[in-house]
């Protein structure tokens, strides 16, 4: 069976990303934000022109928020995340499997602001980060609902409760691969009534298009 690739331009993009990272975390005195400007114009080139998407985001981010990403159907999502990223110049931290932090990638993971998640202990965990982010004067995290890409109905709330223990709102992202759309019109504070809520949140994202649709259910 033919082993699938990503894009040359996708993966030289995440290696930029990761090596103006490093530089600027190891070698402080070097000056870098010339890279790293000519880093965000060629991400912006390459997500909005090479490959077409677009983007329609009308929700203010404040100096504190979690980002609930869906749908999540293929690795290729994170890729689109962190051309967006770097092309809007923002900085957010994402979740990722342990397992995904061995060497080589784990040093790249961690450099552009991955946070190894160990499932056993993912109660702790969100207990940790809520903390994390009531202390800190900026925080922002992106995390994605289903916790797989297979078919998941039944969404994990860690990103729900991490926004309500920290007071933080939680802003929806959707990928829509059909349209190559990356949208966010809507924010969430939460209210306690996670039932409710999270009818709501599913709701928002009932009519995107992920990747590989048939992998992606609100579960309505």
């Amino acid at each position: 069976m033919r082993r699938k690739t990503w894009p040359f331009g996708l993966r030289k993009a995440v290696f930029c990303v990761a090596f103006c990272r490093l530089s600027q975390r190891k070698r402080p005195h070097i000056e870098t934000p010339h890279l790293c400007v000519m880093l965000q114009k060629f991400c912006n080139w390459l997500l909005y022109k090479k490959l077409g998407w677009k983007k329609d985001v009308t929700v203010d981010h404040p100096d504190k928020y979690i980002i609930c990403l869906a749908p999540h159907t293929s690795n290729v999502d994170f890729l689109i995340g962190q051309l967006y990223m770097r092309a809007e110049n923002m900085r957010v931290n994402f979740l990722m499997k342990k397992e995904w932090f061995v060497w080589p990638l784990g040093v790249l993971f961690k450099r552009i602001g991955g946070i190894p998640v160990l499932r056993s202990k993912h109660t702790r965990m969100t207990d940790r980060i809520a903390e994390t982010a009531r202390q800190e004067k900026t925080f922002h995290l992106c995390i994605t609902p289903e916790g797989t890409r297979s078919l998941n109905p039944e969404w994990k709330k860690g990103f729900y409760y991490i926004a309500m223990q920290a007071g933080i709102p939680i802003l929806l992202y959707g990928l829509d691969y059909k349209n190559k759309l990356i949208q966010c019109i809507k924010s969430l504070t939460p209210t306690g009534d996670i039932d409710k809520d999270m009818v709501e949140i599913k709701s928002y994202f009932k009519d995107f298009t992920g990747r590989h649709p048939e992998r992606f259910t609100t579960g309505n």
